[in-house]
């Protein structure tokens, strides 16, 4: 697989929110909700704090070891475990549920950043190791979002009866019949059978899904030393004890969110705003809330009720029945790795920035936020189309009437933009006004109206003129539809809507290499990346 890349910043894309521009481009409205700036110089000033920071990397280390017994691990992963115990290794860590199959594409996108600036930092500070890290947030309990995929646009559904956290659901018959279905469908491709005899490797019947994900990631990315983190698991939560101790005890992670949302500034989206207590309960397939009501902890939807001496003895004896919610799951995160810097998508780290006086509250260090490289792959078939038309890629982001209005106007002979006849209509009534106002003030107003509806009907006129010239140009506006539909499935960003398995099944892992190669560090940059 042979490709070109070229960058555009994510300004240009016109696809990400006010909150996540600020950031990349360090606004300093937002600067007061982050520590660590995203550059060398950051990454220096997150090392210096993660220091102070006991991490109990003995614990870390015996945990991934014990998880990784059930896999085959490569030299690299296994190397990379190892290095954990030392005080001289942090890592780099991304966080995404286990969406079936991987989910949309930013999913291997998120993961192959964290290697890829793993790679940068080891390069920049030798006297360190860094190891990149995938956290998986097992205990979504969110099917409606991580059970499908859309492949060729067509939205692919696990229909399970199954509820609760969905990394424990188990893999069953209706799951292995849609792996069977996508196997017609991508067999024809070069590397088809080969993705679909992984998928069934790692999905199998009976297993639950974090496991499955588990085997997937460490299959996919074992070579660039990618390490996973189960955070479902009774010793990781032991060691959290303290903090949700804390949490069911004084609730104080919803005061620390309230008073930064009550300084964010108005044009910045609230992304998460938490709860008075934010901590769920799992059990026999069930994940429910826990509220704190006159003293007593009850379990939405059920008929738990606890004491505080009941819910502490609970929360000591099970500490895995207990499960952070998005408030304290960076916490966990940050908790138990020695982390310097946290990759995410805008929205994640739009409600990370909510987070700094939750993790002050709890004396976790800060990581640097890092908004997660993005791609646009472009096929060679496509990229001739784009050619022809003579589109640049910048313009690609645009929605397709601006498209076919900009080639229209640019392809076309005649005069289609009537801003010149506007300026000599202006010039017209401010003449027109002079005149009428010299005999009666009061019919200057008259006029304005006039003129008005004189340049509303001219924009009108404009714009039946492009309609008209517009049908010159059908062959043209079916290949811009093309486009747009294969770049932006549903009018939205590739990496969004379409799933890992069909690019796979063309071009083979060879892609991830090539995804990998081009990944940038710190730059937070859209990369265009146009097959040749």
């Amino acid at each position: 697989m042979n490709c070109i890349s070229s960058y555009l910043t994510y300004a240009q894309t016109g696809y990400f929110s006010r909150t996540a521009l600020d950031y990349v481009q360090q606004s300093p409205s937002i600067q007061p909700f982050y520590n660590h700036p995203v550059s060398i110089a950051g990454i220096k000033s997150a090392i210096a704090e993660r220091k102070q920071f006991p991490t109990n990397r003995k614990l870390l280390v015996t945990i991934l070891q014990k998880k990784y017994e059930s896999v085959q691990v490569s030299k690299l992963v296994a190397d990379n475990i190892e290095l954990l115990e030392l005080e001289n290794t942090f890592t780099i860590t991304t966080a995404h549920q286990p969406n079936i199959f991987t989910g949309p594409l930013y999913f291997i996108y998120k993961i192959l950043h964290v290697a890829k600036l793993a790679e940068q930092l080891k390069a920049e500070f030798p006297e360190n190791n860094f190891v990149p890290v995938y956290y998986m947030g097992s205990e979504d309990a969110d099917l409606e979002e991580l059970g499908h995929i859309f492949h060729h646009g067509e939205k692919i559904e696990w229909v399970t009866s199954q509820t609760g956290a969905v990394g424990r659901m188990k893999v069953d018959q209706a799951l292995v019949k849609l792996l069977d279905n996508l196997a017609g469908e991508l067999s024809v491709y070069p590397y088809g059978a080969e993705i679909i005899r992984l998928m069934k490797e790692c999905y199998l019947e009976g297993a639950t899904i974090e496991q499955a994900t588990f085997q997937l990631v460490n299959r996919l990315f074992e070579s660039f030393g990618v390490v996973v983190l189960l955070p479902d698991n009774a010793l990781v939560k032991a060691a959290f004890v303290p903090v949700m101790e804390r949490e069911l005890i004084d609730c104080f992670s919803q005061d620390s969110v309230q008073q930064t949302v009550a300084q964010f500034p108005a044009e910045y989206k609230i992304q998460a705003s938490g709860r008075e207590l934010n901590l769920f309960y799992l059990l026999n397939g069930q994940r429910e809330r826990i509220e704190l009501t006159n003293g007593v902890w009850s379990v939405l939807n059920t008929e738990l009720k606890f004491t505080k001496e009941q819910i502490l003895a609970e929360l000591n004896s099970f500490p895995d029945r207990f499960s952070p919610n998005v408030i304290l799951r960076p916490v966990l995160q940050e908790w138990i790795l020695p982390n310097i810097a946290f990759i995410g998508g805008g929205g994640e780290i739009a409600y990370w920035l909510q987070l700094k006086k939750v993790f002050e509250k709890v004396a976790v260090p800060y990581p640097m936020l890092v908004v997660r490289n993005s791609f646009l792959l472009i096929p060679k078939e496509i990229q001739q189309l784009i050619a022809q038309l003579q589109i640049n890629q910048a313009d690609l982001f645009n929605s397709e009437l601006e498209l076919i209005n900009q080639f229209v106007k640019r392809g076309s002979l005649l005069q289609l933009d009537l801003a010149q006849e506007q300026l000599q209509l202006t010039v017209f009534y401010e003449k027109l006004q002079s005149i009428v106002g010299a005999i009666d003030i009061t019919l200057t107003g008259h006029v304005a109206s006039l003129q008005l509806q004189a340049a509303k009907k001219m924009a009108e006129l404009e714009k039946k003129m492009l309609r008209a010239e517009k049908k010159k140009f059908e062959a043209q506006q079916r290949q811009l539809h093309k486009i747009k539909t294969q770049l932006f499935p549903n009018n939205n960003l590739q990496e969004r809507m379409d799933n890992l398995l069909l690019y796979y099944a063309k071009f083979g892992k060879q892609l991830l290499q090539v995804l990998y190669e081009n990944s940038p560090g710190l730059e937070q940059q859209m990369v265009v990346l146009t097959e040749v």
